[in-house]
């Protein structure tokens, strides 16, 4: 069947009826095994497809696994971004996205010709971008770094060089308050990150008083101020697992509590309350896919992750730059 000559994507998805008794995981095994197709999510999607992944983590452990695959099909279970950047290190393979609109925010705080004319009025600047950005910021780049590695790569720059971060200005102040830098901050953030409570956190550390508060460093100052543990979502699991604590008020995206509770499942997680209605804060874009998009996907090889070679080769060298240095710096193999 060709979707293309009866199917769009539209909807940024293929919107196609699936028969309600088909074993989506089953079908997913089979997919894999038929196309020799790889898996990778990120932590921060909803618990079935972390359960079909083979490989799951934060953004800088799935651009590693993205690098060294040698799977034919790449099939990304996360956001825009991500996806992107797995085609970036991967021009020959296929790269599929179940939602070609899971989308981000913060991301999308970053317009490229807005950001390109900031770069330009400070041209004496080396320009640090935080991986969840689009390709275009990246190859406006000279060095990506993640929430993991951050730290490592600003110290890789001499400290007379002048940095200019972006997009987010909280990962941004809280790597200048650590490292004593003075980086010039694109004023960029993530929604989910941004909406936590401090009032509703702070009642909820009166009910809890042996929950310990853990954050991610997107999060305002605020709320890291009165955290006790600050570090990436793959840094927060690892915590969670060794710390002797066994209550944790966790504030970033929910999708993270599902390999907290499955890696200790006698300790006690509770998701860090917004400032809307809500019990939990869930990134809505992260949330667009779902296992049947994923199986869809799959089976039709549809939505496809395509990029124009010189964009790519340019977005590249800054990602090649973040591995080196993360390499040296022994937090990757």
């Amino acid at each position: 069947m060709n979707i293309t000559d009866n199917r769009n994507l539209e909807k940024g998805f293929l919107d196609i009826e699936i028969d309600p008794h088909l074993d989506l995981f089953a079908e997913i095994e089979r997919l894999k095994k038929q196309k020799n197709a790889v898996i990778l999510a990120h932590y921060y999607q909803e618990p079935d497809i972390q359960d079909v992944a083979d490989f799951i983590g934060d953004s800088l452990g799935l651009a590693q696994q993205a690098s060294k695959t040698d799977a034919d099909i790449i099939v990304f279970a996360g956001v825009h971004f991500m996806a992107e950047t797995a085609k970036i290190l991967n021009p020959s393979k296929k790269v599929l996205l179940p939602d070609l609109k899971a989308g981000c925010s913060l991301a999308d705080s970053a317009p490229a010709p807005l950001f390109k004319a900031f770069k330009d009025k400070h041209p004496d600047h080396l320009v640090i971008s935080y991986i969840n950005c689009s390709a275009d910021i990246k190859a406006l780049s000279d060095i990506i770094c993640t929430s993991s590695n951050a730290e490592k790569i600003i110290e890789s720059v001499p400290k007379d060089q002048p940095i200019l971060f972006a997009p987010d200005k909280n990962l941004g102040a809280w790597l200048n308050k650590k490292s004593g830098r003075d980086m010039l901050l694109w004023n960029g953030a993530c929604m989910v990150h941004e909406i936590f409570s401090l009032e509703k956190i702070t009642k909820l550390k009166i009910r809890h008083p042996k929950a310990k508060l853990i954050s991610h460093p997107e999060c305002e100052e605020a709320i890291l101020r009165v955290s006790d543990y600050i570090g990436s979502t793959t840094q927060l699991l690892k915590y969670s697992e060794t710390d002797t604590a066994t209550e944790y008020i966790v504030a970033t995206e929910t999708g993270i509590l599902h390999q907290m509770q499955q890696n200790s499942p006698y300790k006690t997680f509770i998701p860090a309350p917004p400032t809307n209605s809500c019990a939990c804060n869930d990134c809505p874009h992260m949330k667009l896919n779902t296992l049947e998009k994923l199986y869809l996907c799959m089976e039709y090889e549809q939505p496809e992750i395509l990029m124009d070679e010189t964009l790519r080769l340019a977005a590249k060298k800054p990602m090649d730059r973040m591995m080196d240095i993360s390499r040296a710096a022994g937090l990757i193999g």
